[in-house]
């Protein structure tokens, strides 16, 4: 999926675990990290004082 496309509820609700972690980018810099337990945990990375950060939302 390109990273500028919105990700929709369908591909949020179909995206299953894998062998290993992986991410599915939506706009912004926020994105959805799927765990290999099946867990879906949303971030958002952007920048601050020059460093890259991340910001925790929940799940």
């Amino acid at each position: 999926m390109p990273p500028n496309i919105a990700l929709s509820d369908t591909a949020i609700r179909s995206a299953k675990c894998d062998s290993k972690h992986y991410k599915m980018f939506d706009s912004g810099g926020l994105f959805l990290r799927v765990r290999t337990s099946g867990a879906k945990l949303w971030r958002f990375k952007y920048r601050f004082d020059g460093k890259e950060l991340q910001l925790s939302l929940g799940t």
